[in-house]
């Protein structure tokens, strides 16, 4: 009886491809704009992820995000590294600042500082120059993404003068970043040259990066710097989940992107719910047929449900597909921001539940018909 439902199924040609397509269309614009969101989200929190080194976090207890800056003062760094637990801790600065290219233009960078003496929370992989470049008077390197928005007909070559802050700095090498949300160049430099690069205020520290001793877990580490000097420590996990509530909360962008997934879920089952129907509606005699040879209601309403599973699982695969190769196509055609997309195995898993909401959806209409049906029918 599968070999019957499936040949009924793929019999009118029309009607079988229309319900594939709807199927597909949904699973794509699911798929799409859901992983579009989790690539913003992911933006978000790219300064968190690229820092390694330290794995604690320490700022003003009112920060909510990683860009909600709120400079701490010199007593606070050594009151964290008076912490019982905390091995060590040092400076890190995070800002925005105005950069005057060597063209004459004016272009915000994101700007990081590293601790002198260690380079704590440097670049992972340095693609021109090397990490000892940076120590050098006025040193700067720049993401190989920032430095193509910047000039990107131009092949780097070191020694490249900006100026920020009405102090030189000189682009000494490139290194690999995660993409920002903010899609701003990102700039790195020593902590005593970074704070020369911003306008003079009273507090300039951004962040402390603090490790604590081996054995010693991470939790407890954060909850003795805040007891002892009552400022916020989180590790690295918790300041991006804490980033990305914030984006969650104060924006409208999980309203946005929700209504889309929404309408492409809508949209879908309308198509595949109607099509399918009149398909069913076309086939009441032969359904009847069967019914008349002594076909039981239960066998018929399996042989919709395989049909329903079928169109589902072809549109889900051609839907996921597409969304995929979109995605690939979108960051093989950036040549200098990349576009924010990112699939995990989330987005798989909840599209596919939603494809299967969809094929049940469509098929309950046509089950319906069928279990009302009188054999009588085929003889009409």
């Amino acid at each position: 009886m599968n070999w019957v439902a499936l040949k009924m199924l793929t019999g009118d040609r029309s009607k079988y491809l229309g319900i594939v397509f709807g199927i597909t269309f949904a699973a794509l614009l699911m798929g799409q704009q859901a992983s579009i969101f989790c690539g913003l989200m992911l933006n978000t929190t790219s300064q968190i992820r690229d820092i390694q080194g330290a794995d604690i976090w320490v700022m003003d207890p009112n920060v909510q995000f990683v860009d909600d800056l709120k400079p701490l003062s010199e007593n606070d760094l050594h009151r964290v590294r008076g912490v019982p637990g905390v091995a060590w801790g040092v400076r890190f600065y995070k800002g925005l600042t105005r950069a005057r290219l060597d063209n004459g233009n004016f272009q915000q960078v994101i700007l990081l500082g590293l601790y002198d003496a260690t380079l704590v929370g440097a670049p992972q992989e340095i693609t021109h120059g090397t990490l000892a470049d940076l120590r050098a008077p006025d040193a700067v390197i720049m993401d190989e993404t920032g430095f193509r928005y910047l000039w990107p007909n131009e092949t780097f070559r070191p020694g490249r003068v900006m100026e920020m802050n009405d102090h030189r700095a000189v682009i000494v090498g490139l290194c690999k970043a995660s993409p920002t949300f903010q899609t701003f160049p990102i700039v790195y430099a020593r902590y005593s040259q970074a704070v020369q690069f911003t306008p003079r205020e009273r507090k300039v520290l951004s962040f402390v990066l603090a490790q604590g001793y081996p054995g010693l877990p991470i939790a407890e580490v954060c909850r003795r710097i805040h007891a002892q000097t009552g400022l916020q420590a989180l590790s690295r996990e918790e300041f991006i989940w804490k980033t990305i509530n914030y984006f969650l909360r104060r924006t409208g962008i999980p309203i946005n992107f929700g209504i889309t997934v929404a309408l492409g879920f809508f949209v879908g089952s309308a198509i595949a719910g109607q099509t399918f129907y009149l398909f069913t509606v076309e086939n009441l005699k032969q359904f009847g047929s069967l019914k008349a040879m002594g076909v039981g209601n239960l066998r018929l309403v399996r042989m919709i449900l395989l049909q329903a599973g079928v169109v589902g699982l072809q549109g889900y695969g051609l839907g996921m597909g597409l969304a995929v190769l979109f995605g690939m196509g979108m960051k093989a055609a950036a040549k200098t921001i990349p576009p924010a997309f990112f699939m995990p195995w989330q987005i798989l898993a909840g599209s596919a539940v939603a494809v299967l909401a969809i094929s049940l959806l469509a098929s309950l209409i046509s089950i319906r018909r069928v279990l009302i049906l009188e054999p009588a029918v085929v003889f009409k």
